[in-house]
């Protein structure tokens, strides 16, 4: 096994864990051997299945990578979710979420349960299906990312809600987000991005036991700056991670701007 990538700096603001890496690539490989490290050890604990909520975002692609290639993990008594999909694209869509986490990670794992959220079925109906299988029984692992706009998952500023009473909710699509799928190459122009989406809730994301943030890249430093040096609201609701009791933030100099 290649050597192990260390933190160029870490340090905690409030309960985060912030680890800063020299470049993308160290991020990802350490980000995703921390996960795999974690996964092994819940399954080596327990029976039944280990539950874990994946993002799906350019900015995960080296940590996804990383993961699928971990030795020692039996995927098999996996159980993976995803946290957010599009409303209103066609379902052979390249820029649907679930195809996205499929191509990288659960089609090459195969994982024994995959929930994919289905944006072609009625919001209503959806929403209490897909609710319902989060809340079997709780959420092990979160990996995610921050947007440009502090979201998580797709909890933009306007509709963020660290209170919120629903598991996962239809939102629509502040720009700056949008915008940011435009930056991040999904979407040749803004008009092409759909308005609304599916996502999970932040009381969702925040309940699980443990989280993994992984947030690359310059495009991502102003949201970096803010989760860790602004006040904790919805105004930025990435701000919120700085409460959790087990979160790591993984970041490079890029997204840090060390």
């Amino acid at each position: 096994m290649s050597m192990q990538p260390q933190p160029v700096k870490a340090e905690s603001v409030d309960l985060l864990k912030v680890n800063v890496y020299a470049n993308r690539r160290d991020l990802g490989v350490a980000s995703g051997r921390a996960a795999a490290a974690t996964i092994r050890s819940l399954l080596g604990e327990r029976a039944g299945f280990v539950r874990i909520v994946f993002a799906a975002a350019p900015s995960q692609n080296e940590f996804l990578e990383t993961l699928a290639s971990e030795p020692g993990i039996d995927w098999s008594r996996i159980a993976a979710f995803h946290m957010d999909e599009y409303i209103g694209l066609p379902s052979d869509a390249p820029q649907k979420f679930g195809r996205f986490l499929s191509e990288r990670l659960f089609d090459k794992v195969k994982p024994g349960q995959v929930h994919l959220i289905d944006s072609s079925n009625t919001i209503e109906a959806e929403c209490k299906r897909y609710g319902d299988l989060i809340r079997e029984a709780p959420i092990d692992i979160v990996c995610l990312g921050i947007g440009e706009n502090g979201h998580l998952a797709f909890n933009d500023p306007p509709v963020a809600d660290f209170s919120d009473p629903e598991t996962i909710k239809a939102v629509e699509l502040d720009e700056a987000c949008r915008r940011q799928q435009v930056n991040d190459g999904c979407f040749a122009r803004i008009d092409d991005v759909p308005t609304h989406a599916l996502t999970l809730t932040i009381p969702t994301l925040m309940s699980a036991s443990r989280l993994f943030c992984m947030v690359p890249g310059p495009t991502k430093l102003q949201a970096v700056k803010r989760t860790l040096n602004g006040p904790i609201s919805t105004e930025c609701p990435s701000t919120v991670l700085r409460r959790h009791p087990a979160c790591t933030l993984y970041v490079d100099r890029d997204s840090y701007g060390a």
